[in-house]
This record gives C-alpha cells, sequence and structure tokens, in this order.
C-alpha cells in the first residue's frame, strides 16, 4: 500500500518566506500571489457580522479544558459556518471511533494530546502525537484509537452538512432528519495527490527549528489548509487594517508561539498554542507573529483555493 508522508511532499512544499509576518501573513500563499491591476468595488457588509455561537474571535484552549475538566470524553463546538466546522473532541485511553467515511469531502485532524493510532483504508496505519496534522481523503474508511494512557485530544474540522457514511458492518449514529439506508455506491475511494500528504508531524519538521513554512497541506476546489511559520515582528498600528474576504469566514488553529490578531470592532489580541481564533466573514483582519515569541505558526482553514483578499486602496 501507498504511503504518503511529508517527506515525499516536502521539496515542493518548503519555501523561503518574505519577512513581513506581522503585518498580513504575506508568507501566505494567496496574499504572496501578485497583485491584479487596478482598483475595484468589493462588497462589504454596512455593519460587522456578528459573532453567533459557538464561534468567537478568540477560543483558548485554557478555558475550554478548564470547562471539561475531569472528563474525558467531550466534544467542545468551536466553529460553525456555512462552509465549515471545527470541534474540539476528546476521547479516554482505548476508545476507537467507528468505521466511517465522509462521501464528497476530506476530514482534517490536529492532535494536541495522547497518542491517536490512525487507520485509513488504503494506507499504511500510523500513531500521531502532539502537533500531527492529519488528512484523510473522501471516501476513504478511516478509524481513530487512543493507544495511549491518558485522553487524546484533537482538532477537527469538516465541511458543514458532510455526513458520515459507515460500512454495513458498523451501527451508524443518529442523524437528525435522516434515515440510514443501505446501499451500493459508486465511484470509489479519491486518489489523492502527493501535495497532499496524509500526515505532517509537525513538531518533528518545524517545532524548534528556523525553518520558514509558508505552502499547503491540503489544497482541492473545497478545502484549503496552510502552515504559516514565521519569526515574529512588530506589531502594525490599528490604522493598518488587513484585508476581508467577501462571501467567507476564516480560522486559524494555533501552533507554536504567539499570533496577534486584529479584528475589526475589537482590540488587538494574542493568542497561544492549541487556541483557535476566528475572522466573521466581511471583517477587515491581519494575523502575524507577534513578537512576544521567536518563532509562531498558524494554520488557516478556508473553503477555496485561495478565497480573494480584499485590500483598503490608497490613493486615486
Amino acid at each position: 500500500m501507498k504511503r504518503i508522508l511529508y517527506a515525499a511532499a516536502a521539496a515542493a512544499l518548503l519555501m523561503p518566506l518574505p519577512a513581513s509576518a506581522q503585518f498580513l501573513g504575506k508568507e501566505d500563499m494567496a496574499v504572496s500571489q501578485p497583485k491584479m491591476t487596478g482598483q475595484f468595488w468589493a462588497p462589504k457588509p454596512s455593519t460587522m457580522t456578528p459573532y453567533v455561537a459557538p464561534n468567537k474571535p478568540h477560543w483558548k484552549l485554557s478555558e475550554i479544558l478548564a470547562a471539561h475538566k475531569g472528563q474525558s470524553d467531550w466534544v467542545q463546538p468551536v466553529v460553525r459556518n456555512k462552509d465549515q466546522e471545527g470541534d474540539y473532541i476528546s476521547f479516554a485511553p482505548g476508545a476507537k471511533t467507528k468505521m466511517k467515511m465522509y462521501p464528497d469531502d476530506r476530514v482534517v485532524f490536529i492532535v494536541w494530546d495522547g497518542s491517536i493510532k490512525v487507520s485509513i483504508d488504503g494506507y499504511q496505519p500510523f500513531v500521531a502525537t502532539k502537533g500531527f496534522m492529519m488528512n484523510v481523503p473522501f471516501r476513504h474508511m478511516f478509524t481513530l484509537e487512543n493507544v495511549g494512557s491518558t485522553p487524546a485530544l484533537r482538532f477537527e474540522v469538516r465541511q458543514t452538512g458532510s455526513v458520515p457514511i459507515y460500512p454495513a458492518s458498523e451501527t451508524p449514529d443518529p442523524v437528525k432528519g435522516m434515515t440510514y439506508t443501505k446501499v451500493t455506491e459508486q465511484p470509489g475511494p479519491a486518489k489523492e495527490k502527493d501535495s497532499n500528504p496524509i500526515y505532517v508531524d509537525y513538531m518533528k519538521e518545524f517545532n524548534g527549528t528556523d525553518k520558514p513554512y509558508g505552502e499547503k497541506f491540503v489544497w482541492d476546489d473545497h478545502f484549503t489548509s496552510n502552515i504559516l511559520r514565521g519569526k515574529g515582528a512588530p506589531v502594525p498600528p490599528d490604522t493598518n487594517k488587513g484585508h476581508f474576504h467577501i462571501g467567507w469566514t476564516e480560522f486559524w488553529f494555533i501552533m507554536e508561539g504567539h499570533i496577534g490578531m486584529k479584528v475589526e470592532g475589537l482590540p488587538y489580541f494574542v493568542c497561544d498554542p492549541g487556541d483557535v481564533m476566528i475572522a466573521a466573514q466581511g471583517r477587515w483582519h491581519r494575523a502575524g507573529d507577534d513578537p512576544s515569541a521567536p518563532w509562531s505558526t498558524r494554520v488557516p482553514f478556508n473553503p477555496r483555493p485561495p478565497i480573494l483578499h480584499n485590500f483598503e486602496a490608497t490613493g486615486d
């Protein structure tokens, strides 16, 4: 069985980054591409898009863990929007998820504590520990098993409305408003491109190194996730609005260091490893590597490859 590892894609993914991390993350592939010529009128909400629970600008991992203190099995909804949803999920030692697959969309996990054995149909099983970024291509059956002695914690991102399919040997978890029906299906599993590795062991490849990184982790026509790593840089003034997205909400998982965030209508705030930050659709925002850490990394999640960035026009 073919095993797609980070090493297979490393040569194509690693690139030096410009030293401008606090501005807008110019290491972001979308922002570093050539600008379109001229100026344009872009639609922006007349009033700021509100944060509707569970969404909020800054989810602190420390607060999530405190809310679930003493529990081994729990799910904390973190992100809900029209395109994607994200949850923090913990499960007990020895627990194993049911075999399942997602029909037309991939699912992505970031392991943040414990040891999880990952078994994906068509790939060699592996054990993921803190910092592993995992990508399950659509129509691949998979299971996750906690093989450690402590609860295992992961951040999971799915496409909104994507409902799992189970083999006939499993009992499906109920889904409100739906009835599971026994069927046959075609076509078969997605053939993943080498540029979308099944996993990246972030702690092994980057943590404690001087490797900047600004390329993709997963990339298809319905999912974009990059690893954005850079050195700490001075914080710009609030007059630097950053950019906004017309139709999409963007969110980030903090892998390392301290990420500074400025969202329209809110004061500048700093996020720690394991935190999640969200820029509501249509709000000006800028994310960068706060000077309080030598190196910082954030992992953005977007529903398009890549979404359009709208900057404030200057001059005529």
